[in-house]
This record gives C-alpha cells, structure tokens and sequence, in this order.
C-alpha cells in the first residue's frame, strides 16, 4: 500500500456518509493450523486484507473499482487465468489483479472470483483488498503492484494430521517442492503441477507452484524459494500451502487437481537426483574451458602476425578490441546482387539501404552513403565505434561497415516488418492495433532516454520519424539511423540547407530548423509528432479531412486539446473496445507536452517513460504557444515561436 497516500482522517469522507472501514490486518509468516473442518473447500478463505487508507472521491474511486472488476470479470470469463485491469479516471487510480490456479476450470475460476469479489465487499471504500483462496486471489490497489512480490513475509497454512512416516514423507515433499521451485521460474506460464509417490506405501503427493505472470523471472525464483523455505514448517504434516502477494505453494496427500493436469518439470530441472549429473556437467565445463583456452592461444598469436587493426569478416578474422566487423565489398556487392533493385528497400538523407543475404544465410540491411572525407577517416571509425557499442532492445544495432573509394557500407540488423510508417499510412494491409501501438510509442521513448541519458556518450539523432521506426517480429520498434548525421560531410554544428531541406518537415523542432540550436529537446519534439502520428493515423504535413483540410497534424491537435475533444484524434480503424478514451487522451496530452515551446518546456525522455509509466500528469498540462509562419531562406516549412501566453486549463489524465 503506497504510504504516500493520504490517511482518512484527512479527507472528507463526511460527504460519503457512513462507511465500515476494516483496519489492516497482515498475517506474517508464522505458520498456522488451519482450524476449518472444510479447509479444502476451493472457497476457504487462506488470507485477506482491507485498506485503511482512502483516495478523495467516493464517487469516482467506486466507479472506477466497479469498471476494474469488471474487465477482470470479462477476461476470466472468456478463459484467461490470469487477469489484469486499471481504470485511472480524474485521479482515483484502481489496478486489479485476479489470478487462478493453472488446473482450475473457467466455470470455477469465475465462481472463485465472483465469491472473493462479494466478500471484499466489507472493505467499503479502502482502496485496496486483497484476498486468497486455493482456486484463486483477487487484489485491487490505488497504485502499480504488477511486480510486487512479498519475498521476506507471506503466509503459511499447516494441515493437522501429522504423516504416519514422517521422516520418508519430509524428504519426498522437501524432494517435490524443491524441483517445483526450480522449474516454475522456467516454464512460459509461470505455473506447474505434479506428483510423487512415497518410496514405501501407497502415498501419492500431489503438489503446485505458481507465480503471478509480471513477475521477472529472478523475482518469480527468489518468491518461490522464501516460499518453500517457510513451507518447512509444514512438511511434517499430510497437506501445507505458503503464499505472498507473489506466489503460492500448496501440496497434499488428497488429489485436488486431475492426473492428466500434471506439468512434465524434468526438462526445467538443470539436474535430477542422480550425482551423474554433477560429473557429467564438470566434465563439459572442463572441456569447454580447454576449449577456450586453446582458442585464446590462437587468437593471441593471429593477432601478433596481424598488426593492420580490423581484417575483413569474409576471411573470419576481425579485431574484437577496435569496434565493428569490417566486411569485405566483395561480400557486401554478392549479398546485394550488385545493389539490385529488387534488393533495394528504400533510400534517404544518409543513402540507400538494400537488403543483404550472405553465404552463411544471415540477412541483413545494408546502407550505402558517402564519408565524410578521406582525411576524416579517423573521425568515422571513432563515430563508428561509438554507434556499434550501443545495445538496446529499440534501437538497430550496427553489425559492421565496409569502405570502397567514397562510399561507405554500413551493415544493420534486418527488420522483416519494415518501418513504421508502411503501416500508419503506407502500403501494408495489416493495421497495428492499440496494444501494439501503445508499445511502439512507449519503445521509442525508451530507446531515446536510452541515447539521450543512459549511453556513455550523449547521442541526439536530429531526424526522428516514422520511417526511421523499424518493426521487429513481435512489433516492438527499433530506432534507425542514430548517430548517422556526424558521419555526413556537413557542419554538425548547425542544420545546414542541404540537410533541413532534406529532412522531413513535419518533424523538425523549430529551434532547430530556424537557429541551429541543438540539444536532446530537439529529439523530444519529434518523438510528440511520431505519437500523434501513431495515435491518428495521419501524416503529420496535412490532416486532409473535411473539418481541418490543409491543416497541420499538430495544429490540429491543438485545436482538439484547447476544445477539449482531443479524443477525436484517434484513428478510426482502431477497435473502441481496445482502448479507454482517458487513455488516448493522456498520450495525446503527453505528445503536446513534447511539442512546446520555449524547449525547457519539454520534458527529457526519460520524464516521458515516467509519465507513459501512469504517473499522473495533472499538475503540468500542456500550453500551447502562438506561432506564425515565418519568412527565411530555410527550406523547411516551419513556424517561428512569438510567445507562449496560451492558458492551460485543468486536466485530469488516465493511465497507460
């Protein structure tokens, strides 16, 4: 429970009328003996808790609880185990969880959670409740617990018929409940169940573990493990389960899920209870390391023959000390068949890009542009072992290069999908979704903070946009072309004619445009055009429909925000059940707050992860400032900032 909130003594709850409010209670992890005839009723409450903290509106804090349980309801209902929901209107946060045991049937999970919902009732406006059961837990808070986990306290629950071999049925449960620890981190739904039969009699064991699917897979391991070490307690005795706000554990000697519903763990086990293994895992390692050590050897005494620094990878020998592979043009033109136009797949500022295919199968995207100078050869090595060390998950990686005359080769990672801007408004029938769309804005965003804030070197691309967006397999976005601008035969100091005239318009910052003033702001303006972009649709030049024909993409969201219809903006093709309105609306805001002016205005992108993160912005609303257009020998069609006297009015925001 966030301890930021503010306790009920200081709120007017007055206005609400009577309400039963429940003190907390947390049961720590001392184990204790379940008193109920029925305890292994699937509805036998294990533990819950109620809130004695509260939000500042009733109204909307019930409302919101109320759409929150009932898209948990929804999705368990069409068959998913594991819900998640949050509803974040005019402040009043709700995240709700509902998670279900792997073996229980749909019938049975909704029931569970229908019963844990009636009973959380009592909790009356707290705005959080949690409650466990064997079938399932239910929990609602006023802030992200997605990946919480009480690793340091839970609760345990003890059986009351001690075994009747209790030294053989100690060593089989310590045995099964171990291996479930081990495995459950390694499977793709967090979940397992199993069995084990006592070495003497016919006692079976039935056991499962589980963790809540947010959870990293490291959090999932170390839960499980404070899990089964509290569970010690128990294994004495015929039946024990131990939970958090992350995990549970149950076994017993009495079946409580089928016998076709068991999990074959052996393959996520790293070793079984042979101690083969142990020699047959040193003897691997210690293969491995002469391996090693024979290849270093080599490696050690090619490089004392090879003094010249990179060698081409066609021959396999590359410098690993001095920055990316050195290809051989040979294998750069044959990848390429001759820089065919049926390999091309598009071409910009920074030259033409063709899709490559080496002998060894690899495909790869291959730039061809023009360096800098001879004499700034040195200058584009340097530029290029700085772009080869970055490592994101949203940014394109570089692979290696390869020089012949003027031009220079620069070999990327392949992204089947294309860019970004194909599928907003280009050729491509497939359309991105809100999910995925939301996970393209909130990718870019990170990549940028990435570049701007986390890198070693500060790096500002200059020339962000949807085409410079690369879309992987699964549609997470990749940022192309990063770093590259250093490398072109301009000043770098300032945007030259040549370069504003060949960047997109629609995207420059106007500072940049007009004065040459460089900074990361520049990046963040064109980060809120690609959202608005991705949110509508629409080419950021022209709105081209019948209310705003001629009209820029900006300016038309501007319009929208200061009538308060920016919901309006979003594109028609998107499904309204995928979506929540305060959603959009929230992104939309946030791309505004990228676009102001003066540039400190802008927030960094890392204030922009935070805020797609659902921290709320309702204290620093976008101000749109007065523009006109502007008469100077730039060609780029951009407006000159006047003055920044717009009023934001009061805005309330939803989440992610």
């Amino acid at each position: 429970m966030s301890m930021k909130l503010m306790k009920n003594s200081c709120l007017p709850w007055r206005l609400a009328g009577p309400m039963v409010v429940m003190m907390v209670f947390i049961i720590m992890a001392e184990p204790v003996r379940s008193q109920s005839s029925n305890r292994d009723r699937n509805s036998t409450l294990i533990r819950d808790y109620c809130s004695q903290y509260y939000g500042r509106s009733p109204e909307y804090f019930l409302s919101n609880l109320k759409t929150t349980l009932s898209s948990l309801h929804q999705q368990l209902t069409n068959g998913s185990r594991y819900a998640l929901a949050r509803t974040l209107l005019n402040g009043e946060s709700v995240w709700g969880l509902a998670s279900c045991r792997g073996y229980v049937s749909t019938v049975r999970c909704v029931a569970c959670f229908n019963y844990a919902v009636a009973q959380l009732k009592r909790c009356g406006l707290g705005n959080g409740a949690h409650a466990f059961y064997n079938d399932c837990d239910v929990r609602y808070e006023n802030n992200n617990f997605y990946a919480e986990a009480n690793v340091r306290a839970g609760v345990v629950e003890c059986g009351n018929t001690t075994s009747r071999e209790p030294a053989n049925f100690r060593k089989t449960v310590q045995g099964l409940m171990s291996d479930l620890q081990t495995a459950v981190p390694r499977t793709s739904n967090y979940y397992a169940a199993s069995t084990r039969r006592l070495t003497v009699g016919n006692t079976t064991i039935y056991a499962i573990a589980q963790c809540n699917l947010n959870l990293s897979q490291t959090v999932c391991h170390d839960c499980l493990n404070s899990r089964y070490s509290s569970l010690d307690a128990c294994f004495d005795d015929t039946n024990g389960k131990a939970i958090d706000n992350g995990c549970f554990m149950r076994y017993s000697t009495t079946r409580f899920f089928r016998r076709n519903q068991t999990t074959d763990i052996t393959h996520f086990l790293w070793d079984g209870d042979s101690s083969k293994n142990k020699y047959i895992i040193g003897g691997v390692v210690g293969v491995v390391g002469f391996l090693l050590l024979v290849l270093a050897l080599y490696v050690w005494r090619f490089r004392s023959k090879n003094t010249s620094g990179h060698q081409d990878k066609s021959t396999g020998s590359t410098d690993l000390l001095q920055g990316p592979a050195k290809y051989s043009y040979d294998d750069i033109k044959t990848a390429t068949n001759n820089f065919s136009n049926e390999h091309r797949l598009g071409g910009g500022i920074f030259g033409e890009v063709y899709k490559g295919t080496f002998k060894d199968g690899d495909t790869v995207a291959i730039k061809k542009t023009v360096m800098a100078s001879t004499s700034g050869k040195m200058h584009v090595d340097d530029e290029l072992k700085i772009i080869c060390n970055v490592h994101h998950r949203h940014l394109i990686r570089l692979l290696g290069y390869c020089n012949k005359g003027p031009f220079l080769f620069l070999v990327h990672e392949y992204m089947e999908n294309g860019s970004l801007d194909q599928f907003l408004y280009g050729d491509k029938s497939l359309n991105l979704n809100w999910r995925q769309r939301f996970e393209i804005i909130y990718g870019i965003a990170r990549g940028l903070a990435y570049l701007h804030e986390q890198y070693h070197v500060t790096i500002i691309h200059r020339d962000i946009k949807t085409s410079n967006i690369l879309l992987d397999n699964e549609f997470q976005p990749k940022i192309a072309d990063f770093g590259l601008i250093r490398l072109l035969p301009e000043d770098k100091t300032h945007l030259s004619t040549k370069l504003a005239g060949s960047m997109d318009s629609g995207y420059v910052a106007p500072e940049y445009a007009i004065h040459g003033q460089l900074s990361e702001k520049v990046d963040t303006y064109s980060f809120g055009i690609v959202v608005l972009e991705i949110i509508s649709g629409k080419r950021c030049h022209n709105v081209n429909n019948d209310e705003s024909a001629g009209q820029s993409l900006l300016d038309h969201a501007w319009d929208l925000y200061d009538s308060g219809t920016h919901s309006k903006l979003v594109d028609e093709r998107l499904d309204p059940s995928e979506y929540a309105i305060e959603d959009v609306k929230k992104i939309i805001e946030i791309a505004l707050l990228c676009t102001q002016s003066p540039v400190s205005a802008r927030p960094l992108m890392s204030e922009v992860v935070t805020l797609l993160s659902d921290k709320p912005l309702d204290e620093i609303p976008p101000v749109r400032t007065t523009l006109h257009e502007d008469d100077i020998n730039i060609k780029v069609d951009t407006l000159k900032s006047l003055s920044s006297n717009a009023t934001a009015s009061t805005m309330q925001f939803s989440g992610r």
